[in-house]
């Protein structure tokens, strides 16, 4: 049964409240209960005066209900019942969210201290729509590594999509954007984010995104968590996500190229929304160089060079030009026992 308690923040007088704007916060959990707490911990130890915090639990089997129950009166709301996986939990708490600023932080991160009043900061700005932080990568038993956050490309909107790499616990959108994209894509286990931002991105552009120096969250990886156990999960999903977005939109040579080379379901179809004909065509390009690029890198030299046939250099900024050509000629005339050699 669903858990309600009133807001930690309705203890602050009213007009301290109207000067930070509300933010929803929503944690999606399965069984995690080794590292809920501290989640929920660095969330509420924030001190944030106009908090909205949803725990969205699947049903866990673990000890996550007893450490829910601890906490319940100051989460605004938390429940634990079966669900559709994680797309699934956090729309649930989309549909409760009342907050200006909105953002999930899954189950084994946390937040940095204070940065919820370094994002409100941020959104100051009333055209702003996507403030993005930096965050640590966490590691056992290793030094945490500082990411650069969010990639955004300047003057770049193209390559921003077509490389769209999201650092998502330290990337919050604004209702108003949100409102627009509509909930996650529940067939999206590994690239709901970043279907959000792509979606964000050929529909707003680049002028309405703040980055800031600041360290907002971390990100923790461990053996159990999909980005380290389900990696081939994520980049099948990604290459599936952009051969369905280049077939909805007619781009037949690069679909075809998705499906011949990469690993794309061709079954998988996209949502029915168009956007940008020229930015996407050449965003779809970009793709091409980043998986072309990654797959030299893993040695799988003729489809690397298969696909760099196909980039269109036109469409490229200078620097990604010459890497691309570099990458032409390496494969191109450069023996592989050579290239064996070098990389060792």
């Amino acid at each position: 049964m669903p858990k309600f308690a009133l807001l930690f923040s309705l203890a602050i007088p009213s007009k301290v409240l109207k000067t930070y704007p509300r933010i929803t916060l929503i944690t999606p959990s399965y069984n995690q209960g080794a590292y809920l707490e501290q989640t929920i911990r660095s969330v509420l130890d924030q001190q944030y005066p106009n908090l909205e915090y949803f725990v969205i639990d699947g049903g866990s089997t673990d000890n996550s209900v007893e450490i829910l129950r601890r906490y319940e009166s100051r989460l605004s709301y938390w429940v634990s019942e079966p669900d559709q996986g994680q797309s699934h939990a956090i729309n649930k708490g989309l549909a409760l969210a009342t907050g200006e600023i909105i953002n999930w932080i899954n189950s084994d991160d946390y937040l940095e201290p204070f940065s919820l009043f370094k994002v409100a900061t941020a959104f100051k700005q009333p055209q702003t729509l996507v403030v993005c932080g930096r965050g640590n990568i966490i590691r056992e038993g290793k030094p945490p590594i500082i990411s650069k956050g969010t990639d955004v490309y300047p003057d770049n909107l193209p390559k921003t999509i077509g490389w769209a790499r999201i650092d998502q616990p330290q990337t919050f959108f604004h209702a108003r954007a949100i409102t627009r994209l509509g909930p996650l894509d529940e067939r999206l286990h590994y690239l709901m984010d970043r279907d959000w931002w792509i979606r964000f991105l050929l529909m707003y552009g680049l002028k309405r995104i703040v980055k800031i120096p600041d360290t907002l969250s971390n990100f923790r990886l461990h053996e159990a968590s999909k980005t380290v156990s389900q990696s081939a999960g994520f980049q099948r999903e990604s290459d599936t996500y952009f051969y369905a977005l280049a077939k909805h939109h007619g781009f037949l040579d690069y679909a075809q190229l998705l499906v011949d080379c990469l690993q794309a379901d061709s079954t998988f179809t996209y949502l029915p929304l168009k956007f940008p004909e020229q930015t996407l065509r050449q965003a779809l390009n970009y793709y091409l160089l980043l998986r072309a690029n990654e797959l030299y890198a893993q040695n799988q030299w003729e489809v690397s060079a298969y696909l760099l046939e196909a980039v269109q250099l036109s469409w490229l900024s200078p620097e990604d030009a010459q890497l691309c050509k570099r990458l032409r000629f390496r494969s191109r005339y450069i023996p592989k026992q050579l290239l064996t050699w070098l990389r060792r």
